[in-house]
Formats: structure tokens, sequence, C-alpha cells
């Protein structure tokens, strides 16, 4: 009875190819699919890249309404599908009266949320010598009016602090800046080489080709 209450107040069918929403649109409703295929995507270079294939349960257009963005992909349904729409009101007064449906969009908001802090994490991981490279700069950059000079043992306990990263992996990323050549450690003193390069991991996370160290003046 409660569905079909649902269903009369909420429902919307879908042709198979419609888009129901296109990406850079404003979003005011999100959508749990009653039967159906709906494709997730979004453009890359000029190019659509499909994210995902939601059917039966799964819902998407979420951040409609929780923070009124603009669509950050396109939805199209794939086949001839079935929705329940709301808008923050109307989400609000489902979740209310029907305890289940509101747990099952919770836990998917809760798996969704752990899956996005672990790409976090990855990627975080992945970055580590950009994000020294970057704090490395920028502590470089401000001492250009006097000599550019960092103390190895303060830099190294800061970034660790400041970063959450182990200390042992900034010396690490240090000691693979010294042997790249972009700057030189000698007793505790750290000193830059060149600002360019050392700009360039901190920009794009140490991806880019490195040229062969300069040899280090005499």
């Amino acid at each position: 009875m409660a569905e079909n209450v649902l269903y009369e107040k909420y429902g919307q069918t879908i042709g198979a190819g419609t888009e129901i929403f296109r990406e850079g649109e404003p979003g005011e409703q999100m959508y749990i699919i009653q039967s159906g295929t709906v494709r997730i995507s979004k453009e890359f270079d000029g190019k659509l890249h499909v994210l995902a294939e939601l059917g039966k349960g799964e819902f998407f257009g979420e951040m409609a309404i929780v923070s009124r963005i603009e669509r950050t992909a396109t939805a199209t349904a794939v086949t001839d599908t079935y929705l329940l729409a709301f808008d923050r009101q109307g989400f609000q007064s489902m979740i209310e009266k029907n305890a289940k449906i509101a747990m099952n969009v919770i836990d998917k908001l809760s798996r969704r949320l752990a899956d996005a802090n672990a790409q976090i994490q990855y990627f975080f991981r992945k970055n580590e010598e950009s994000l020294v490279a970057l704090d490395l700069y920028n502590r470089f950059i401000a001492k250009r009016e006097g000599e550019p000079v960092l103390a190895r043992d303060r830099v190294v306990k800061e970034i660790s602090l400041n970063l959450e990263i182990p200390s042992q992996t900034v010396q690490r990323i240090i000691d693979g800046l010294t042997e790249r050549g972009i700057c030189t450690v000698k007793q505790n003193a750290i000193r830059l080489k060149n600002e360019g390069r050392l700009g360039a991991i901190a920009e794009k996370g140490g991806q880019q080709p490195e040229a062969e160290p300069e040899p280090e003046a005499e």
C-alpha cells in the first residue's frame, strides 16, 4: 500500500535512450530506480566515458538535494526505466514514513563514502612526493630574501606533522630529490638547486619526465 502511494506521488517512467539529466545542469531531484537500467557518464577531453550502470534499488543524483550543486555527470535511461523522483522536501517526507527505504539509502551512501575515502587515501599516498615537494617549494620561496637554506631535521619534522606522513617517508623523498640534483643536503642544510624542477614536481605529482641531474657547482 505504502509503495503504491509512493509510485503515485513520485513515480516517473523514462523511455529507453532518454537523458534524465545532463552534466552541468542545475539539479533539483534525486532518483531511486524501481526497474530498468540507468547509465551514468561524464565527459573527459571531449569524449563521453561511462562511470557506472545502475539497476533496481540503486539511486543517483543525490547531491542535488544534499548540496544543490550542478550535475557532475549525465544520466541516461538504457532501457525503459521506472523511477521515484524526489526533491529535497519530498525525500525528507519519504524517509520519515518509509524506514526500509531510508535505511537502504543510508547504507548505500555509507558505502559510497567509504569508497571515496579509500580513493582519497590512495591518491594521497600516490602523491606524497608532490605534497612534500610543494611544502619544500613554498619554504624556499619564502626564503628568497635571504639565503635559501633549510634545516633538514626541522623541515623533516614539520612536514611530517603538517602532512601526517611518517618522517622516514619525508626523509626518503628529500633524499630522492637530492639524488636527482633538485636540491643538495650537506650536514643539516638543504639547499635548492633547481627551482623549476621542484615546482614542476609539486604541480604535477612527480610524474613528469625527469632530465638528468645537473652537475653540482664546485
